[in-house]
């Protein structure tokens, strides 16, 4: 019974999740972007932002649960490349959990990937968060406290975004992978995330606000620092 109900959830989140364009996806992943660093002192710290080789959002992520729980989301991530941002990759993010928990929430979730361990993950056409590819919950404020050694701990660093607060999550066991609907909608065929993030694939028309966005908020990152 415990396990059909598990199941129900995945499928109650699926469905709650209204389908979206790539380009509204990218447009409301912007706006999360902006929102975190217009607040400074309690979003994503400058030197995280600065540093960061891959970006990854995703905006409104389901998580929910009657003792089961699930997350679902679908996001857009870009690599710094030598000639500047990548082309958007579309991905999708799932996984389950244990715990007493009950009802669904939607969260706003932002993915720095900090190193190239991190990037090599990503670069897959799939993988699972967890051993070489672990994620922590990243600082909190303008500046990453001293004590926090966010540069060699950890790959990707997450934050969410609940009702207006900024915190870590945890995404042990969350499995990423191509949107194959938003890629070929936007390429017109699906592509290797290995060409798209490391710049072999032009950047499209959709994805220049998306980009823009990024780009503001690093430059407000290195202003600040």
């Amino acid at each position: 019974m415990k396990k059909l109900i598990g199941f129900a959830v995945v499928l109650l989140l699926a469905g709650v999740a209204l389908a979206d364009t790539p380009t509204d996806r990218m447009q409301k992943a912007g706006q999360v972007l902006q929102q975190i660093m217009g607040t400074p002192d309690k979003g994503i710290p400058n030197e995280v932002f600065d540093k960061a080789k891959c970006v990854a959002v995703v905006p409104h992520m389901l998580k929910g649960g009657f003792v089961f729980g699930a997350k679902h989301g679908k996001g857009v991530a870009i690599c710094r490349t030598p000639s500047g941002w990548s082309a958007p990759e579309f991905f999708t993010i799932g996984g389950g959990s244990w715990g007493a928990q009950i009802g669904v929430e939607g969260v706003d979730l932002v993915m720095m990937i900090m190193n190239q361990q991190g990037m090599d993950q990503l670069l897959k056409n799939r993988f699972q968060v967890g051993g070489s590819a672990s994620a922590s919950a990243g600082p909190v404020g303008r500046h990453a406290s001293a004590g926090v050694d966010w540069k060699m701990n950890s790959p990707i660093l997450t934050y969410s975004r609940s009702k207006g607060v900024f915190a870590g999550v945890d995404l042990e066991g969350a499995v990423i992978e191509p949107d194959e609907d938003a890629m070929r909608e936007v390429y017109g065929h699906m592509l290797p995330a290995n060409d798209v993030l490391t710049g072999k694939v032009k950047v499209p028309a959709s994805a220049e606000t998306f980009i823009a966005a990024v780009t503001q908020a690093n430059m407000q990152a290195k202003a600040s620092k």
